[in-house]
C-alpha cells in the first residue's frame, strides 16, 4: 500500500504501508531502543503519539501475547525502516503486520527513519499524520497533521486506565514458562497502584518482591485509598500533560502527607513534583529509548535506563522540601527526587524496563524497603 507521513511543519516522508489502512494523527516522536517493539506499541504512555523506531529491523521476532504491556496498541501509528517478511523466534505467535491490522493501527515502512529522527531532533516533536492506502490526498494528510492540537494541556489518562479496581499477583515468569506471568503465593505487602496507564511489568516486579497490587481508577480519592489499609501507594506512568491532572495532584499530596510510603513513577513522578509546588515543562523531543544514562547523586552510580516521557519536572522550581536524587547524563534533566520528611519519592524513567535494561529495578527494592519500615512502625505504634 502507498503511505505517507506529513509533519505539521510541511515536511513529507513517503514509504510503504502495512498494518491497517487509514489516517492517524498524533505527536511524532522517536524511540532509540534496539529491542522491545511490542512493549513500546502496547505502552499506554504512547497514547496520542506516532512512534518512530530508530532501529532498522522491526518485526523480526514476531509478536507474543506475554510481551504486551497493556491491553492493546496505544500509539496512533508506527514508523519503521524495514519490515522483515518472516519473523523468527521460538516464542512468536504472529507477525507485526497482522498485529497492527487487528488493532486498526496504520504503519509505514521503507521510510528514511534516520532523516526523520534528525529532523525531529533539530526541530522538536510535532504534530503529524500517517496515511496508508490509495489514492492519497497529500494536502488532506498535511491538513490533518496541522490540525492536531498537541499534547500540552491534554488529559489522556481516561483513555488508557482501568475503569474499575482490579487485583494483581502475577510475577515475571521464567524461561521454562516462556516468560508468561505466573501467580505469586503468600505475598507480604499490599500496594495500591493508581492507574494512569500502568504497564504490566510494574505489577510483575512488585509481585516478584512479594507485593500484591490493587489497580485503582485514576479518579480514586485519597480517602478511598487510605481506607483500604494498604502498605504503600504507587502512582503510575501514563500519557498526556501532568499539569492537566489537578485531581491527581491533590490525591498525591493528600496521600503522601498521611505518611504512608509513596512511589511516583514517570507521570507519577511529575505529579509528585506538581503536588508539592514544583512545575513541569514540555521537552523539545522528549526521552524515548532503552539506553539513557541516569546518575544517582546519592551514590554516584550510573544507571542505564528505559525512558518514555515528553514532559519533565523543572529542577529549578523544586521547593526546599523536595530533594533531587537522579539526573539525566544526556541533558541534565531531573530524573528523581524525594521528600525530606515524608516517605515519598519518585523516578522519571521506567525502572520496570519492558523493554530495556534492568539497572534501575533497584528502585523497586527501595520502595519495598519503605513498605517494610512502614509496617514495622505501625506494629510498634
Amino acid at each position: 500500500m502507498d503511505a505517507v507521513l506529513a509533519l505539521a511543519d510541511g515536511s513529507i516522508f513517503r514509504g510503504s504501508g502495512f498494518g491497517a489502512p487509514g489516517l492517524a494523527v498524533g505527536e511524532v516522536c522517536f524511540n532509540t531502543a534496539m529491542t522491545g517493539y511490542q512493549e513500546i506499541l502496547t505502552d499506554p504512555s504512547y497514547c496520542g503519539q506516532i512512534v518512530t523506531l530508530t532501529y532498522p529491523h522491526i518485526g523480526n521476532v514476531g509478536i507474543n501475547g506475554a510481551d504486551a504491556e497493556g491491553s492493546k496498541i496505544f500509539c496512533s501509528a508506527l514508523v519503521i525502516r524495514n519490515l522483515p517478511r518472516q519473523p523468527s523466534s521460538w516464542r512468536s505467535e504472529g507477525n507485526l503486520n497482522d498485529y497492527l491490522l487487528s488493532h486498526g493501527i496504520p504503519g509505514i515502512a521503507e521510510l528514511d527513519t534516520r532523516a526523520l529522527t534528525r529532523h525531529l531532533r533539530d526541530h522538536g516533536a510535532q504534530g503529524g499524520a500517517v496515511a496508508v492506502g490509495h489514492p492519497l490526498d497529500i494536502d488532506a494528510v498535511l491538513a490533518a497533521a496541522r490540525a492536531f492540537p498537541g499534547l500540552e494541556g491534554s488529559d489522556l489518562v481516561g483513555d488508557v486506565s482501568e475503569a474499575v479496581p482490579r487485583n494483581w499477583n502475577l510475577g515475571s515468569g521464567t524461561l521454562e514458562t516462556g516468560y508468561r506471568s505466573t501467580p505469586v503465593e503468600n505475598t507480604v505487602y499490599h500496594v495500591a497502584v493508581l492507574d494512569f496507564g500502568a504497564k504490566r511489568n510494574i505489577l510483575r516486579l512488585l509481585a516478584d518482591r512479594n507485593c500484591r497490587s490493587t489497580l485503582l481508577p485514576p479518579h480514586t480519592t485519597a480517602h478511598e485509598i487510605l481506607a483500604m489499609g494498604v502498605d504503600g501507594v504507587l502512582f503510575s506512568n501514563g500519557p498526556g500533560d501532568p499539569a492537566a491532572l489537578k485531581l491527581a495532584q491533590r490525591t498525591v499530596r493528600d496521600v503522601a502527607e498521611k505518611g504512608i510510603p509513596v512511589f511516583g513513577l514517570c507521570l507519577g513522578h511529575q505529579l509528585l513534583g506538581l503536588a508539592f509546588g514544583g512545575k513541569t515543562l514540555k521537552m523539545k523531543f522528549g526521552h524515548h529509548g532503552a539506553n539513557h544514562p541516569v546518575r544517582d547523586v546519592r551514590s554516584g552510580r550510573v544507571l542505564i535506563t528505559s525512558q518514555n516521557h515528553g514532559f519533565a519536572v523543572d529542577a529549578d522550581t523544586l521547593p526546599d522540601h523536595l530533594e533531587p536524587t537522579h539526573f539525566s547524563l544526556f541533558d541534565g534533566s531531573l530524573q528523581g527526587m524525594k521528600h525530606h520528611s515524608l516517605p515519598a519519592f519518585s523516578f522519571q524513567g521506567h525502572p520496570e524496563s519492558g523493554p530495556g535494561p534492568h539497572d534501575a529495578s533497584v528502585i523497586f527494592d527501595e520502595f519495598v524497603l519503605s513498605l517494610a519500615q512502614w509496617r514495622t512502625q505501625h506494629a510498634q505504634a
